[in-house]
């Protein structure tokens, strides 16, 4: 059995990569979504195993300590996210394909730990002054979380040229129909 392609959906937060992933999970069921582990509390309606696993910041250092990450970051002070490689492994090995909802650090890693195998896909925003207004519809983050998630959005997009393809999500209904396209022919190759 061949092993499984990886899939990185990368971009800032309130870009609506989340949106494109969840749709691609529906489309195909031969991809299984990776869940990322993160130090962080859960939010109201996440579930441990199902949106994230859930580790205190002790525990998540252990594990960075043991290798247990594929890859990981200190995405914001002292809130970590990572991908667990046995969950990924132990996918892959059953020949699913593994997407990721991830960072773009993350994104980045994973395309140059197994470049062949993945296809990284970067989603843009149309614009600082959308992915702003998108941040403020959510209604969970304060100003100054937003304000923070901003500036880290303007420096992720520099990233956005180290990705095998750009989705501008200005138009949800186009940016499926692109994603489900560029997934496709790469799982198809």
């Amino acid at each position: 059995m061949n092993k499984g392609k990886l899939i990185v959906f990368s971009a800032p937060s309130g870009s609506g990569k989340t949106t494109l992933v969840h749709y691609l999970l529906k489309k195909r069921p031969d991809i299984v979504f990776s869940i990322s582990a993160t130090s962080r509390k859960p939010r109201e309606n996440e579930i441990d195993g199902k949106d994230y696993f859930f580790f205190s910041k002790e525990d998540f250092i252990t594990k960075i300590n043991n290798s247990e990450f594929l890859e990981y970051e200190e995405v914001y002070n002292g809130k970590f996210y990572g991908t667990l490689l046995d969950e990924v492994e132990k996918n892959s090995e059953n020949g699913k394909h593994v997407i990721f909802d991830i960072d773009v650090i993350g994104g980045i890693n994973i395309k140059n730990l197994f470049p062949e195998r993945t296809l990284a896909i970067f989603v843009q925003p149309p614009s600082i002054e959308v992915l702003q207004e998108r941040l403020y519809n959510r209604g969970h983050n304060s100003p100054e979380e937003i304000d923070k998630r901003v500036q880290k959005a303007i420096k992720e997009m520099e990233y956005s040229s180290m990705f095998d393809k750009i989705i501008l999500n200005d138009n949800l209904e186009e940016s499926k129909k692109i994603a489900f396209e560029c997934v496709d022919k790469f799982l198809n190759q």
